[in-house]
C-alpha cells in the first residue's frame, strides 16, 4: 500500500515538474511572466519595492509586460 501511495506522489510531483518545463520552454527567453511581489501582502510584510520593477506596494507594476 505504502508503495503504491508512493509511486502516484511520485507521478503527480514529477507531472507538475514536466508542466513547468514544457511553460518554461514555450515562453519566449524562457522567462516566467514578470509579476509585482510588492503587490501581495503575504509575500511582502514589509513594504519593500517590487525586485522586479522596482515598484512600491502603492504603485502599479512598471514591467513591460504588464504595458502591453
Amino acid at each position: 500500500m505504502a508503495l503504491k501511495l508512493f509511486l502516484i506522489a511520485f507521478v503527480l510531483i514529477g507531472l507538475g515538474f514536466l508542466g513547468i518545463a514544457i511553460k518554461i520552454w514555450a515562453k519566449k527567453d524562457g522567462e516566467f511572466a514578470g509579476t509585482c511581489a510588492s503587490q501581495s501582502p503575504f509575500l511582502n510584510k514589509e513594504g519593500e519595492s517590487c525586485s522586479f520593477c522596482g515598484a512600491t506596494p502603492d504603485q502599479k507594476c512598471k514591467s513591460p509586460e504588464e504595458k502591453a
